[in-house]
């Protein structure tokens, strides 16, 4: 039998499609994390960040992001957390979010964000309890793992907020 080897083009047209993001977890003084309610959803909380444009990078993105959304003209510290997050019932691709520290925010930072009305509502710090109340599942526990490691100099990877290793995978 002969093997047909697709022009890269029409190879690449049959690859699995899947999106990509990349956010930032700030956090201020106390501790607490920095939640944006976007304007669209249904009062959904995130942390600053959002989809990839074509070609970009997820660190450009989330340094984009940043910018489009907060007027911080910030540059994204280490990669904390790779989060793969399946398909969903709805028809979303997978989606790999790539969250980087953004540091603490000191006071005068913080006196000047300024939220884009275009895309969020309001801002809120949110203590990590607070988190695992106000984001969906899946992203509170990958802010808690991301505020587990913030001072450890490593990265974790998840699948929808879970560490594959801890749970046994193989």
């Amino acid at each position: 039998m002969t093997q047909r080897w697709l022009p890269p083009a029409e190879y690449y047209a049959t690859l699995p499609k899947q999106l990509s993001s990349g956010g930032v977890l700030f956090r201020d003084t106390g501790g607490r994390v920095l939640l944006v309610e976007p304007n669209y959803g249904s009062e959904t909380w995130e942390i600053p960040g959002g989809g990839l444009e074509e070609g970009e990078s997820p660190w450009r993105a989330a340094r984009r992001e940043i910018k489009e959304e907060l007027g911080l003209d910030l540059v994204p510290g280490q990669l904390l957390v790779v989060d793969w997050v399946p398909p969903q019932p709805d028809g979303r691709p997978a989606l790999e979010n790539h969250v980087f520290d953004g540091g603490v925010l000191d006071e005068d930072l913080i006196a000047s964000l300024r939220v884009d009305n275009h895309e969020l509502k309001r801002l809120k710090f949110a203590t990590r309890d607070e988190t695992a109340r106000m984001l969906r599942d899946h992203l509170a526990r990958r802010v808690a793992a991301c505020l587990d490691i913030v001072d450890t100099s490593q990265s974790l990877y998840l699948e929808n907020g879970f560490d594959p290793l801890s749970l046994g995978a193989s």
